[in-house]
């Protein structure tokens, strides 16, 4: 997304590019039905209790499947990749943990620096860069502060990536986030729960519930973030896998096809993310399937896009 510090509105070429970029855009085709398992690789035995990071999930490496046939066209070509192990944070940074961070080191976010922010006005249904939406206010200075329990948002890329060493961790790569979501197992489900949104009439996931962007119905409780964790764990112990908040990952955003291809970023050029956000939904957003992926460049800040990290194991 191409920042206008003046805080003006978007202009449309750019609201297209964020309606793509940022994982919604009509669904090009149907998401089938789950695909088929395949035999689990062995799973390594966990370490001791003592030894997982405060916070953090023990995620098995192994082989992962990576990417979908039946969602959108920068899921393909579908690939497997052999992963290392790793700790994962359970949930999201959230606000409190980020506060943390930037009373610690006086740390000023870009958003802050730029003056503004990326959020959708409720009025125009129009994304627009709003005059002091930062971190602690996303939806800017008017609105209510963010609870501390909910993911951090309005933070770039680069905001992230200093969070994470500071922390003495850093992001995961798209292929470590993906195979998290799919439990470290190498299976074909759609979501990191499992194959349904709405699994015994309880939600899975903080998602957009009617038809974006007209209307919201809040049915799962939440207009914009939830509190981390809210909706359940995934089978390895994770929060927040699928919905909620985008999650910036290590790596630039490229084809699959290009993935072994030399690569030099260019001013132009985008950081993944993974996970969708209260934003998605399935006739225009899949994102929160284990496969979806989204983009933005690195200064970026967006009131649904947060982060979580990782450790090597």
């Amino acid at each position: 997304m191409q920042r206008y510090k003046n805080g003006g509105r978007v202009p449309l070429i750019v609201l297209l590019m964020v309606w793509t970029g940022a994982g919604c855009r009509p669904a090009q085709t149907a998401e089938g039905p789950a695909e088929a398992a395949r035999p689990a690789p062995r799973v390594v035995e966990a370490p001791p209790p003592e030894e997982i990071p405060d916070g953090m999930v023990y995620v098995p490496g192994g082989v992962t499947h990576v990417g979908s046939e039946n969602g959108m066209p920068h899921e393909r070509p579908v690939f497997e990749a052999e992963v290392a192990p790793f700790f994962m944070d359970v949930h999201p940074v959230t606000v409190a943990q980020f506060r943390a961070f930037v009373e610690a080191t006086g740390f000023v976010t870009e958003a802050e620096r730029f003056g503004n922010a990326g959020v959708i006005d409720e009025r125009t249904r129009q994304w627009t860069l709003l005059d002091g939406a930062t971190w602690h206010h996303p939806l800017g200075p008017d609105a209510p502060a963010a609870p501390d329990d909910h993911p951090v948002t309005q933070v770039s890329w680069n905001d992230a990536a200093a969070y994470a060493e500071w922390a003495g961790k850093r992001l995961p790569t798209e292929v470590e986030w993906e195979h998290a979501a799919r439990g470290a197992t190498n299976d074909r489900r759609r979501y990191a729960w499992g194959d349904s949104l709405v699994e015994g009439g309880r939600h899975r996931a903080n998602t957009w519930n009617g038809a974006f962007p007209i209307r919201n119905t809040g049915e799962d409780g939440h207009f914009y973030t939830s509190p981390v964790g809210a909706f359940g764990k995934t089978p390895l112990g994770l929060t927040d896998m699928g919905g909620n908040v985008w999650e910036w990952t290590q790596d630039w955003f490229r084809s699959y096809a290009d993935r072994d291809r030399p690569f030099t970023p260019a001013p132009q050029s985008e950081k993944a993310q993974r996970g969708g956000s209260f934003l998605c939904e399935p006739g225009w957003c899949h994102g929160y399937r284990v496969s979806g992926r989204s983009h933005s460049t690195p200064e970026t800040s967006l009131f649904h896009v947060g982060f979580r990290c990782v450790m090597d194991a």
